[in-house]
């Protein structure tokens, strides 16, 4: 296997003209996605190409400090748009998030870089970005399923735990029940991916490796790497997030503040 095959603009193109199947299809079933389909396209175009012009700068550099703050930008990032969903938030919902986040994906990122990886110097941008993008990614995804499930459990079963605390129950024993419903909610994700992983799918990862060259073995060890550091990062993630929001909906005196719940407005709930 000798490199990788370059893709001109042409090549980009007709690829992008598939997307025309998609604007057909709602069009003929009236779906009125064509304006949002278009947008879609669009934002992935400018976002990537944005990406990897930032990376060949980043990569050009290769020193910490400029390594670092995209780094802090991405996790930060990846906060706000767990936060952003659900039908329900809270005042401190962001800061939840992101916290969740930047602690469990740093702390499993730094572990695969430095104890697993062992690349030297360790903040090299072609290892360091990808994995915590990736890491982030999954982890985004389990922190806004388990946020949204424990709010929306707790409004579903109000009566339920206002009345284990009014017959003695600590805060803890009345929110156990959504907080488990919770975290597994956010977990499964993660789990169903690593299930079909190779069998359904190919990973991200290993494609780009398997297509730049890289030997499909060698490939492999990286993905599975690559799947337990999402698996830890994703779980410890959603369990942090969980508690945060259950601190928050829950005084120190053992009650529990549902008029902190409000509903999100219909324009800003995710799809």
């Amino acid at each position: 296997m000798n490199g990788y095959q370059n893709l001109s603009l042409f090549d980009i193109g007709m690829a992008a003209a598939l997307i025309v199947v998609n604007g057909a299809l709602s069009v003929a079933l009236r779906l009125g996605l064509e304006r949002r389909l278009l947008v879609a396209a669009i934002r992935t175009v400018v976002q990537l190409l944005l990406i990897g012009y930032v990376l060949g700068w980043v990569f050009a550099f290769d020193h910490w400090y400029v390594v670092l703050p995209l780094m802090a930008l991405m996790t930060v990032i990846a906060g706000l748009a767990a936060s952003d969903r659900g039908r329900r938030t809270y005042a401190g919902q962001r800061a939840d998030s992101i916290l969740s986040i930047w602690g469990s994906s740093w702390l499993i990122g730094a572990f695969g870089l430095f104890a697993v990886i062992r690349i030297h110097p360790w903040y090299q941008p072609q290892y360091a970005i990808p994995i915590l993008g990736m890491i982030l990614g999954n982890t985004l995804t389990g922190v806004s399923l388990g946020i949204e499930r424990m709010t929306e459990e707790l409004t579903a079963g109000r009566a339920m735990v206002e009345m284990s605390l009014a017959l003695g129950a600590t805060r803890w024993e009345a929110a156990q029940g959504p907080a488990r419903q919770a975290v597994r909610a956010g977990m499964i994700p993660t789990l169903n991916q690593m299930a079909v992983v190779g069998l359904v799918s190919l990973p991200g990862m290993m494609t780009g490796q398997v297509l730049a060259g890289q030997s499909p073995l060698q490939a492999v060890r990286y993905q599975i790497v690559i799947m337990f550091l999402i698996a830890a990062a994703s779980g410890l993630g959603v369990v942090g997030a969980v508690v945060m929001t259950y601190r928050r909906l829950f005084s120190p005196d053992h009650r529990f503040m549902a008029s902190k719940l409000v509903e999100r407005k219909a324009g800003k709930r995710a799809a």
